[in-house]
Order: C-alpha cells, then structure tokens, then sequence
C-alpha cells in the first residue's frame, strides 16, 4: 500500500562503492520485503559502482552528487577536496528536501560519502539514526554519525561505536542464501566451466581489481603450468581486464586449468565452487568468506583508512580461518608456499572452513532491519529505551511477531 503524500518508513542511504551500497541493497529488500517496496527508499551517490547496483534493485532510488575526501596536500587532491566539499553541500540540501518531502521514520546510514548527507539531514529534522558499520575499525563518516544515532548495527564484537549491538553484516541475498540452500559445488563448477576433479583456487581484487594480486596470481599461474590437480579462477576487475589478458600465461592442455574473467556477476557460484580464495580484505568479503565458510589466503591494502583491512583479515586469522599475507610480501611464490599449507591435505581445509562458520551470521540482514524497526517505532512512542532484541511494543521480539504473520505497526 502507497503511503499519502509519498512518505517512507525508511531512507536507507550507502555509498559509492559496492561495499557500501551492497549492504544498503540488502537491508532495503529486507525492509521492502516486510512493509512493501514504496515504504522504503534508497540514498546513493552518482559516483562509483553502487549507483548500477541500486538501479536495478526495483526500489525507489534518489542519487546525489558527492565524491570522498582525500588524505593528500597534493593540488590536485585539494582541488577534488574542494568539489567534494561543494557536493556534500548540494548533497545536504538535496536530502534536507528529501527527508521533508518523504518524512521517513528513521533514516539507516551505511557508510561511504553517499551516506553523509542524508543522515546529517535527519539529525537536522529529528529524524531517529541508525548506523550500519561493517568494518571491525569503523571509517571516518562512521565515527562523526554514529555520534549522532539513536543506535549502531555493528559486525564484529569489539567495534568501537557509541549504542551498538552486535548484528553482523548485512548480506546480499544471493550470498545469504548459499547459507541455507547450497547449490552444490558440483552444479556452480558446472555452470562456471570448472573441472569437478580438481582443486579449486579463485582470485579476485574487488570490481575494479587489484594489480598486485593479479600479478601475483599470474605468476602463481605460470609456476603452476604442469600442475594436473589444480585450477585457478581468476577475476581481474575490470580495470585490468586488458591487461591481464595480454599478461594471462600459455598452458597445454595436460596442465593447470586457468581461467581468467574480468568481473563476476554470480558471486554465490564462485564460493560454491572453491576450495580456497585469494582476496582482499575488505568488509563484505570477510563477511561472506564467514557466512558461507570459505577458507582463505587475504591480502588487506596497506593504504586503507586505519588500515581497517587489516583489522578485518585479522579477525579471520585469529580464528584459524585465513591467512594473512601482506601486500608488500604478495607474491606467485609466497602464493605457492601459502596456499600449499591449506591445499595439503583436506584436514586443513576442513578445520579453516569451520572456523570461518564459527563466525558467520546468517540472520545478520534481519537483525539490522530489526533494530531500524525498533528505533523507527520507538521514536513514536513517548520516548520509551530501546531494548537488545526486544520489540518497543509488547515485549515480543519484531523478528518473530514477523514469522508469525503477525501484523506490525508501520
């Protein structure tokens, strides 16, 4: 049902890039898919990939200008600082429009410059807060929102945030449901060309990709030419796809299967298919390599803000679920020695797996969407103290009164 005027229940604002705008995606459906698609609106940036992700989600979607800050006195970052500056203030007064014109009930923040404006409009309407932080060392427009929110969805135990509770991150559907409904890793090698008697390694560096690792996963190719029991999949990122093509290694057909793609779209296939990956660290990913149990070799970017990435790989390290390798020691023969540990013997991969699980949280999408719900209904309802996993309206939790078919207040 259309609410008047065109008001939401929720503004739900993430972005630019995927790793931001995916966990937005997943918490939106979620929200759609219990208070209807009209309810619930998604706030991104022109700028990056997740403005392709959200326009073909089927929610409404308003995007604005923006670009994020960079840490440099050079010219020419100042000068990009400066149009950033401008655009967080079309941005601001754009979403001071939007959350008069919607009047949501609450407003879910999950990080990245796309983010900024619509929350700091909230606070400016009194419109209730929740933050989304899926990083274990929260980012910069994080740590000045969550400052501002009624409450904070964490990922990781330990996140340094005012109000948290511990959720876990948000998944994309398609990922969540690997975690009840496998596809079986013998149909995803099928529909992805790989051998079924082989062991499988995929690499990938994010949607644009990651030219250290691909160049170590290159030489990792050539020294395994002659090698009969293995495969790797190769994800280059579409920024060096060309490249990388120019680069890819010549094997015989007796040898190493090696494929190389410059972006995957079924995500969900290739962890069915893998033994083992090869990756970054960035936050989604070590929360899908949790979710769904999937052993690793992860290389964090040194250059990250607070090098959170290495705080992410470190949690899956400390729980015997990855190994580390740092960026500067990422290398086809370090490769060869790290990934022959786990490929050893099926023990190891067994145990790295289930550790990975120990840490995964399926439910995660719901449990965000809900502490937005308690927070949205919460705020109209005198005032009274959100309490952890507990319905503001008669003590049942909204997850269950959900399962039951029980109708709740929008």
């Amino acid at each position: 049902m259309r609410r008047s005027g065109g008001e939401r229940f929720a503004l739900v604002a993430g972005g630019g890039t995927v790793g931001h705008a995916a966990p937005a995606l997943a918490v939106a459906e979620e929200l759609a898919a219990r208070r209807g698609c009209d309810s619930v609106e998604l706030v991104g940036s022109y700028r990056g990939s997740g403005a392709e992700l959200f326009a073909g989600s089927g929610l409404p979607v308003t995007l604005l200008p923006g670009r994020g800050i960079r840490r440099s006195f050079a010219p020419g970052a100042m000068v990009g600082n400066l149009l950033a500056l401008c655009g967080l203030a079309v941005g601001l007064a754009r979403s001071l429009a939007l959350v008069a014109l919607r009047r949501p009930r609450v407003v879910v923040a999950l990080g990245g410059f796309g983010s900024i404006p619509p929350a700091l409009a909230a606070v400016a309407a009194r419109v209730p807060l929740v933050v989304v932080n899926i990083d274990v060392v929260p980012g910069a427009a994080n740590r000045l929102l969550a400052r501002l929110a009624a409450a904070c969805a964490v990922a990781w135990p330990g996140t340094d945030l005012p109000r948290a509770r511990v959720t876990g991150a948000p998944l994309r559907r398609e990922i969540a449901d690997l975690g009840t409904a496998p596809p079986g890793r013998a149909a995803a090698r099928e529909k992805l060309g790989l051998p079924l008697d082989r062991l499988v390694v995929g690499a990938f560096g994010g949607s644009l990709g990651a030219r250290r690792l691909n160049e170590a996963v290159l030489d990792l190719a050539k020294q395994w030419a002659l090698r009969q029991d293995v495969a790797i999949y190769h994800v280059t990122g579409k920024r060096d796809r060309d490249w990388a093509a120019d680069m890819s290694p010549r094997i015989g057909e007796d040898g190493l299967v090696y494929m190389q793609v410059a972006y995957e779209e079924r995500m969900d296939l290739l962890y069915s298919a893998v033994d083992v990956v090869v990756c970054r660290a960035g936050a989604m990913t070590m929360a899908e390599l949790a979710a769904l149990g999937v052993p690793a070799v992860v290389v964090p970017i040194p250059w990250a803000p607070r090098d959170h990435q290495s705080a992410n790989a470190r949690v899956l390290e400390r729980h015997g679920a990855a190994l580390v390798l740092p960026d500067g020691e990422c290398t086809g023969e370090r490769l060869d020695e790290l990934l022959g540990e786990i490929l050893a013997g099926t023990e190891r991969l067994s145990d790295m797996a289930g550790a990975a699980r120990s840490l995964g949280r399926s439910g995660a999408t719901s449990a965000v969407a809900d502490l937005v719900e308690e927070v949205a209904l919460g705020s109209l309802g005198g005032g009274r103290s959100l309490r952890r996993g507990r319905s503001l309206r008669g003590g049942r939790s909204l997850r269950s009164r959900h399962a039951t078919g029980e109708k709740v207040p929008r």
